[in-house]
């Protein structure tokens, strides 16, 4: 009789492939006083500035405010957007949280995930005093190592992306503002890849928000993983090969993770998102907006008979017209499309319980049909199309379609554009005075000395400014 636990000794005893870890431990240790190109250094200042924009907003919503109330006892680290402080464990796990919460952090399409938000603020919490070249390279270092994972392996189809290889990310920059060597950095990597925690797709398509936590979570559990390291706790020889190679994943490929090595960064070649929903959402969105602008701006959702949507398979598995909490409602096509049209755009204001609510909103959502189109999925990752058709009561039939989302390295936003969304969303939590401030020390972060007027800066209650 077989017994269905037994691990086949084959699995147990592959032995791992250590070369790229011996070789990004080192580039890790040397980066530290290498110049990182231009184009390198003006994207991460991008996506710094945008990550401390959606926490600060995120940070105002009711659930993780509560939290913030429950968890933020004092400490040496800023729990950003809220004047609260904690441990910097505790502050990077909210910073996370609060991060994930509105859907607007940037991402990684490569990747196939988020890497700024599992990095950004574990490297806020912990580097309070270090120059700031040595925040920006931190920050850039975690992003590249989480983002090579996510492409050198995929994810097993029932687990979501937040909380997996972000979590070896945060810990590589934890280590790299710390200063490790070579050893100590290749220590913490096999750590932090033996923290990832189980992550469940299915939380997203319901809805159910403590997929928000799991971002935070890699924050938390990097900045552990380094402090295990120095303690002298030894993680699993290529932990990463292990964990991503048969267990949350499968074909790890030790080459991508050393191929273009200092050439290729991927921080350069992120997104950003300014549709406040899930990205799989985005193409089907950026054909609405071209709809409505041929429309003089405007489609009254009475004049509208169905909406007919085809794209690639993940975002087709997103067709619930009548989602029951915020996070659903930034999950389904059906939804987004018809709060789009009552609101005008893909706020944040546009999912939350009051248009969840909304008859005129949920009415128009039955109306929306999703299919898959396997041509359109074939064209993944590569490209993320969608077609859109709006046929409306008087028989005209408005169509469109995109092969990429706004924002991708294809169609990207203007520095500008970024620059707005930070200021709409941090000029609420601060005001104007305090985010121009937090703009010109972010834009200035390579020539300060001390990073610690910007944390003073992320220190400021939110209250003091309204």
């Amino acid at each position: 009789m077989t017994d269905s636990h037994v691990v086949p000794a084959s699995v147990l005893l592959t032995q791992p492939v250590s070369g790229w870890l011996d070789r990004w431990a080192t580039f890790a240790v040397e980066q530290r006083a290498a110049a990182l190109p231009r184009a390198v250094l003006d994207r991460t200042r991008l996506v710094l500035l945008d990550s401390i924009g959606v926490i600060a907003a995120g940070m105002q919503e009711t659930d993780v405010a509560a939290l913030v109330a429950r968890r933020a006892q004092g400490g040496p680290a800023s729990v950003i957007g809220s004047g609260a402080s904690a441990s910097e464990g505790e502050a990077a796990f909210l910073g996370g949280l609060a991060g994930t919460t509105l859907e607007l952090d940037e991402g990684n399409q490569f990747a196939r995930g988020h890497p700024a938000i599992h990095v950004v603020p574990a490297v806020l919490a912990a580097a309070r005093d270090c120059a700031g070249m040595a925040l920006l390279r931190a920050l850039v270092l975690g992003y590249e190592i989480g983002s090579r994972i996510g492409i050198a392996s995929r994810l097993r189809v029932t687990m979501h992306p937040h909380g997996t290889w972000g979590t070896v990310g945060a810990a590589v920059a934890a280590a790299s503002l710390a200063g490790a060597d070579s050893a100590g950095m290749a220590n913490t990597i096999n750590i932090a890849a033996g923290l990832g925690i189980a992550t469940s797709r299915r939380t997203m398509l319901e809805g159910a928000t403590v997929r928000n936590s799991f971002a935070g979570l890699s924050n938390q559990l990097g900045l552990l993983a380094w402090d295990m390291a120095c303690a002298g706790i030894k993680g699993e020889a290529d932990a990463v090969a292990t964990v991503y190679g048969g267990i949350v994943a499968e074909d790890f490929s030790p080459d991508a993770m050393v191929e273009d090595l200092g050439k290729r960064w991927e921080i350069a070649r992120n997104y950003f998102k300014m549709h406040a929903a899930c990205r799989y959402t985005h193409a089907s969105l950026d054909v609405l907006q071209t709809l409505v602008s041929g429309e003089g701006g405007r489609i009254d959702p009475d004049r509208i008979e169905s909406i007919d949507v085809d794209t690639y398979i993940w975002a087709a598995q997103l067709d619930g017209p009548a989602p029951r909490t915020m996070l659903a409602g930034k999950f389904s096509i059906p939804f987004a499309i018809a709060t789009t049209l009552v609101h005008g755009e893909a706020s944040p204001e546009a999912f939350r319980p009051k248009a969840l609510e909304n008859p005129a909103i949920l009415d128009l959502a039955s109306r929306v049909r999703v299919r898959e189109d396997s041509a359109m999925t074939s064209a993944l990752p590569a490209e993320r199309p969608a077609r859109l058709a709006i046929t409306l009561k008087d028989g005209r039939r408005l169509t469109g379609e995109t092969r990429v989302n706004r924002g991708d390295t294809e169609t990207p936003y203007a520095p500008d554009e970024i620059l707005a969304k930070f200021r709409r969303l941090a000029h609420p939590v601060w005001g104007e005075a305090v985010s121009s401030a937090i703009e010109r020390a972010v834009a200035d972060l390579e020539n300060a000395e001390s990073c610690r007027s910007l944390m003073e800066l992320l220190a400021t209650p939110p209250s003091m400014t309204r």
